[in-house]
């Protein structure tokens, strides 16, 4: 990658974060200002950054063009909406649709909840695989032995008192996980919000995606949360069978 590209993709990383003054964005690339500013120019021309009357850069509407576009280019994203709008519209409550790119669960999609309370995620950033429902169901459906690789290269951030801290926990969670079909977040990334995730299958059975549910706990506690497991498990069902996938037909013993 060259230099130039390298030095302005950094920039837009940065910008993603909030309006950044020249000078800012110079003391970040550690580069001379005039290197900065032909790097916005020739960005700007192209409206992938924009300045205001204080001359404060922030990104600009050609990224949120193909931002758009990516996002509807995502068949499964594209195929789970309308499910995943009444799950929200039924319930009231904040929904996802994450998948696993690059070694990272990432918001795919999402409906915030109808009440006050908006939660901390956001489409396009990732979901923390240690302490998320929807991080502990993608990484459930990868063969063991990349269960725990995964495990191993984790930093165990402690968010909360609950959060997971060692791969032992966590690959004893995942094995927890794949028993019972569903995964929880209980109140191990944001206090006080609980969360349920289940997998989203293709036609092979692979776990492609996850769909959650969170709620704030002074809305509904833990247990209310639990009980909500079916309607969100039948919407994830309903958007596998939509990737083609069925489950084993159970044997009837005599």
């Amino acid at each position: 990658m060259s230099q130039s590209v390298s030095r302005a993709l950094r920039l837009l990383r940065v910008l993603a974060d909030g309006p950044r003054s020249l000078d800012e964005l110079a003391a970040h690339l550690d580069v001379h200002k005039t290197t900065v500013l032909r790097l916005l120019r020739a960005m700007e021309a192209e409206r992938f950054v924009q300045h205001d009357h204080e001359h404060r850069y922030r990104l600009g509407s050609t990224l949120f063009e193909l931002s758009n576009r990516s996002l509807e280019q995502r068949d499964i994203r594209t195929l789970a909406r309308p499910y995943l709008a009444t799950l929200n519209a039924e319930t009231k409550q904040t929904i996802h649709l994450a998948t696993y790119e690059s070694g990272e669960a990432v918001y795919i999609d999402k409906f915030d909840a109808t009440q006050s309370v908006r939660m901390y995620s956001r489409v396009g950033r990732p979901a923390p695989l240690h302490c998320t429902a929807v991080g502990k169901i993608l990484i459930s459906g990868l063969p063991v032995d990349e269960q725990v690789r995964v495990a191993h290269r984790i930093e165990y951030t402690r968010f909360t008192d609950r959060t997971i801290d060692s791969p032992e926990r966590y690959l004893e969670e995942l094995a927890l996980v794949t028993r019972q079909g569903y995964a929880e977040d209980h109140e191990e990334h944001e206090s006080f919000v609980n969360c349920i995730g289940v997998p989203v299958r293709d036609g092979t059975g692979s776990i492609v995606a996850a769909v959650s549910m969170s709620v704030p706990d002074m809305l509904l506690d833990h247990a209310r949360v639990l009980g909500t497991l079916p309607q969100v498990r039948a919407v994830a069902e309903t958007i596998s069978a939509e990737l083609g996938w069925s489950p084993t037909p159970t044997k009837e013993h005599a």
